[in-house]
Order: structure tokens, then sequence, then C-alpha cells
């Protein structure tokens, strides 16, 4: 995950355009596609999503380097689709129940579009990183984009050419948790 990048490098519009057809390409339930992606590019944009999103009153140092980002996507689901796809007569349902569903699959899907953006991203010899809208600021958020309610933005993309101020984070120190302590063959 890159937390600074190189505001003077834009990213190319061929490489823009890789990371969304490759995102539209994740996997789905019932191929929905119940997705949606907010594409930020200018800097009157990308301003406007950092004061919807953030309080930078007083910035911190990985706002301020965040900020330097000259594209942020912004992965949105629809559950509505899904709850209305599953109760079409290919899929047995008869109704738009929520309870059936064991995850949010909305949000599964969704996000793994964006895990294939920043895969892309990094293939492309670029950083990205990804990271949260507060809850208390998705308002804020669909009213400075106009996003419809029934859009949830997942989460944020944010992509470009690393900076040269990479701050590696705090939580590394813990280490990454081996094989051994997460995988269970067979039973528990």
């Amino acid at each position: 995950m890159v937390r600074d990048y190189d505001p003077d490098r834009p990213v190319p519009p061929g490489i823009r355009e890789r990371l969304l057809e490759h995102a539209i390409r994740a996997p789905s339930a019932g191929f929905t596609q119940g997705w949606a992606f907010l594409v930020l590019e200018t800097p009157d944009e990308r301003e406007r999503f950092w004061t919807a999103t953030t309080d930078d009153s007083a910035p911190d140092g990985w706002l301020t380097r965040m900020r330097r980002a000259p594209l942020l996507i912004v992965p949105m689901s629809d559950k509505s689709a899904y709850l209305d796809r599953y109760a079409e007569t290919d899929k047995g349902w008869t109704d738009r129940d929520e309870s059936r569903w064991p995850v949010p699959y909305w949000d599964v899907d969704t996000g793994m579009a964006a895990l294939l953006m920043l895969l892309t991203a990094v293939d492309e010899g670029l950083g990205a990183g990804f990271f949260g809208v507060p809850p208390e600021r998705v308002d804020a958020f669909r009213a400075a984009f106009g996003v419809p309610t029934e859009f949830r933005p997942v989460g944020c993309v944010s992509v470009g050419y690393p900076g040269a101020d990479q701050r590696r984070s705090p939580s590394l120190r813990r280490g990454r948790r081996g094989v051994e302590e997460v995988v269970h063959r067979g039973r528990w």
C-alpha cells in the first residue's frame, strides 16, 4: 500500500482504463455486477473528495501525503442489485430477503473489483492504496458527487507513481502471520 505519490506524474489514460477494465472482470454472485466506480482525476474532483471525506483542519502526515495521489477511484456496491437479481426466476428465490445471504456479497464482490485495480496498478509499475471512507462522511461524499443512496462506497483506491516520502506503516512491525498460523487442513 503506497501512502505518498508524485503529484507531478499523472496516471496515463491507457493505464487508468486498464484499471477499470480489469475491475469489471471481478467475479460477482449471479453475475450481478452490482458495482459502480467514481473516477476522480482533476484537482477539483480530488479536492472535493478530500473535503467531503476528511476533517482537514489540521491534516496529519498521512493525509498530506495521500492527497498527492493523481487518481482516486471509489468503488461502490449496490445491495439492491443483488436482492433484485436473486429474486429473478433463474435463481429460485421469490423475494428479496436479505437474510438469505451469508455475507454481503455486494460488498465482497466490489472489494474484489478493487483488488483487481490494486494488482493492475502494481503490474503497470504504479503504486496504489486502499482506504476507507468514514461512515460519518458518507452522506457528505454522496452530496459532493451526486451519488444515489443505493450505492455505498466500500473504500477508495488511490493510484499514482510512488512519491519520495514513503513511510512504512507502524502496523508492519507486527509481522505477517505464517501459513501455519492461519491454515487449517482437513479440520480446525
